[in-house]
């Protein structure tokens, strides 16, 4: 052998050279791959959804009588106050009443009467009501200045005089309500049961029930209109409420009181919300792909200052956060870096520049995240984005670390 070496070293040196390359050829190979760091930061787990502004409180007036209305000279986003006189309505000429007609209109004014009392009633316990919630959130400002309570506790009682001053604020326009619906009772017996010949009546006002704004007009021109018939629509775009359509599994996970954060809305910074209602019934609706979805309607209150959302009106849109879940400081991984090895979460640590196959306990997580309850340290590196290439104690070969998830 060292004799064929002497004689042909040419040919003993190319032996070894291909005996070298095939060796390199198939020696395993590390895995390039993008490492990412254990640390601790903030989490947040949230249910995003689009939702719009809608007023509390919309009122639709309507024609009190048969006649002819005069021309409307207001437009939409005109201001009008309350009592403010918005058109005439013209009555035609009516027959006088029987005494079952006669009756019938009496009989309506009694129940409007009734109507006005129960509102009245039901103003004053809203009232009270407010009042109420109102002390409690003063006794316990106190309370959370001098951290003596938690604030779940002071939230709640925030929330609870929001929706007390929102449901004073209805009661008190249900009242006017009823007083307007009184008067169109008293009006129709007024000029219906008039049985003096050769009299002449005069114009009938339809004036604003509230201060607020022009939401509508239905009868611009002069026109014929019968009882019923919508003429305009008035609101106070000052006191405006969300509402968000939320899939029926997501709307089980949402309660009163918790946070929202309405972002997108046109504005700097997010605006701040606390949900009032959860409602009790789902409905169905169509998806932009064509599925049947069963959606829940969650009716949110403003908690940031008015003067920060002023500029947003009736139907707006808004992009809705439920706040389920939020602490700082925690311990946590991406999402991407997880798998399933024997029905458990698992990750690979790096080690050594080799790939170790470590089973994690996970908490909270979101889309991004994922809260680390038992397995890891903070500042260990792990594998983003495993794959099926990737296995227990293969080398590996980090080109990138990344510094947040």
């Amino acid at each position: 052998m060292l004799a064929l070496l002497r004689q042909h070293p040419f040919i003993a040196l190319l032996s070894v050279l291909v005996i070298a390359l095939l060796v390199a050829g198939f020696w395993p190979q590390p895995i390039v791959v993008t490492t990412v760091e254990v640390k601790h930061a903030p989490l947040t787990i949230t249910i995003e959804e689009e939702g719009r502004t809608r007023l509390i409180d919309r009122y639709v007036i309507a024609a009190p009588i048969d006649g002819v209305t005069c021309r409307n000279n207001l437009d939409v986003g005109d201001a009008v106050s309350e009592g403010q006189v918005l058109l005439h309505i013209s009555p035609l000429a009516s027959q006088a009443l029987d005494a079952r007609s006669r009756a019938h209109a009496k009989a309506q004014i009694a129940a409007a009467n009734s109507a006005k009392q129960a509102a009245v009633a039901q103003a004053q316990a809203a009232e009270t009501a407010a009042q109420l919630a109102a002390t409690e959130l003063a006794r316990l400002q106190k309370l959370i200045d001098k951290r003596l309570i938690a604030q779940d506790i002071f939230d709640r009682a925030q929330a609870e005089a929001n929706s007390s001053m929102a449901a004073l604020r209805s009661a008190k326009f249900n009242v006017n309500v009823a007083d307007h619906e009184l008067e169109a009772a008293q009006t129709l017996l007024q000029y219906s049961a008039n049985t003096q010949d050769n009299l002449i009546v005069e114009r009938i006002p339809v004036r604003s029930p509230i201060t607020g704004k022009v939401l509508k007009v239905n009868h611009e021109c002069e026109s014929p209109v019968r009882t019923g018939d919508l003429l305009l629509e008035v609101g106070d775009p000052s006191a405006l409420e969300v509402e968000v359509d939320v899939l029926s599994i997501d709307a089980v996970k949402i309660q009163p009181g918790i946070k929202v954060l309405f972002e997108r809305w046109g504005g700097n910074g997010a605006l701040e919300g606390i949900v009032r209602i959860v409602e009790p019934i789902a409905f169905t609706k169509v998806s932009a792909l064509g599925v049947e979805e069963q959606r829940v309607l969650i009716i949110a209150d403003f908690s940031s200052a008015a003067d920060k959302w002023q500029r947003l009106g009736d139907g707006y849109r808004v992009d809705a956060q439920f706040i389920l879940w939020q602490q700082d400081q925690i311990l946590q991984i991406p999402t991407s870096s997880l798998f399933r090895y024997k029905d458990q979460w698992s990750v690979f640590v790096v080690d050594n520049n080799r790939a170790k196959r470590r089973l994690v306990k996970i908490g909270q997580r979101n889309g991004l995240a994922a809260q680390v309850l038992e397995g890891l340290a903070a500042g260990e590196q792990l594998i983003a984005y495993p794959d099926e290439s990737i296995e227990e104690g293969v080398r590996i070969d980090i080109i990138n670390i990344t510094a947040k998830h």
